[in-house]
């Protein structure tokens, strides 16, 4: 069962009312284009309260693109700390140095020269787009599609993956106006944090309660393949992160042989090292590592 046009006016409406009264004061919401770029790379598959401090620190070392272009790729991993997925770390480097390099310094503000910089993909763009420049796009997170799925088809969860189809549904609910358009992203973004959770969501605070076919259904449970969460104990993920945290701690750099003692499974620290060394998150001077 879709929503009406009508429907999703009065929808809209509701929520960017509720956000306006209920958002959380995030240090990116009052910052430069920057900032917002580093916080969407900081918050991929990451919380909001692990990046916080994180991102405060990020921006008092490098402020604008230039700062963290002037710097190697491995001082950007070395402050990337315990965030996880370091290679977004890199891959925001890369961005920087293409903005200093080809945008005089300054954070494009079209999704067609965002989505050109390295590590910057449809969501990413959209993102930037809407939060930095207020501009008209279509923002679709976990959370924007979990409450656009339990408003419009009355789906507990959405699709592991957004289809194409999805993001022409969701065009559907983007108000015209582009500073309208840009609330409703933040907006549906922020419900879907805050209340249109995951687990236990608090329909009896929820501004469309009424306008919802999931509980119009009566919450029905999630019939799709399993939601699991991802693996970490024990993983090679985790054992890079081991392996990378050493080096991190220790600037001057750290032997082979010790990082690798480092993991009780010596194969896996081995092979663990070795994709470090290919993704060139740590350099190898003969017996030394370093970033």
């Amino acid at each position: 069962m879709d929503s009406t046009r009508d429907e999703r006016r009065e929808a809209v409406r509701r929520v960017c009312d509720w956000f306006l009264e209920h958002r959380r004061d995030l240090p990116w919401r009052r910052t430069t284009p920057w900032g917002v770029m580093v916080s969407e790379f900081m918050l991929q598959q990451t919380p909001v309260q692990r990046v916080l401090g994180p991102w405060q620190e990020w921006m008092t070392r490098w402020p604008e693109p230039d700062d963290l272009a002037a710097e190697p790729p491995g001082a950007a991993v070395a402050a990337w700390g315990r965030l996880g997925y370091p290679r977004r770390a890199q891959r925001l480097h890369r961005a920087a140095t293409v903005i200093s390099e080809q945008h005089g310094g300054r954070v494009p503000a079209t999704q067609e020269e965002l989505r050109a910089l390295p590590g910057v993909g449809q969501y990413t763009a959209a993102a930037i787009f809407s939060f930095a420049f207020g501009g008209r796009a279509v923002v679709l997170d976990t959370n924007i599609r979990r409450v656009l799925h339990r408003l419009d088809k009355g789906e507990q969860y959405p699709p592991v993956s957004a289809t194409a189809r999805e993001w022409r549904e969701a065009e559907d609910w983007l108000p015209e106006d582009p500073a309208q358009a840009a609330l409703w992203a933040a907006a549906s973004m922020e419900l879907g944090a805050l209340v249109c959770t995951a687990r236990n969501p608090r329909c009896d605070d929820c501004p469309v309660r009424d306008l919802c076919t999931w509980r119009a259904l009566g919450h029905p449970e999630h019939d799709g393949p399993p939601r699991r969460g991802q693996a970490w104990h024990g993983t090679d993920r985790q054992c890079r992160g081991v392996l990378l945290d050493l080096v991190r701690q220790n600037p001057d750099g750290v032997t082979v042989e010790l990082a690798l003692d480092a993991w009780a499974d010596r194969g896996q620290a081995e092979r663990s090292l070795a994709g470090l060394l290919a993704d060139e998150l740590v350099r190898r001077d003969g017996e030394l590592l370093t970033l």
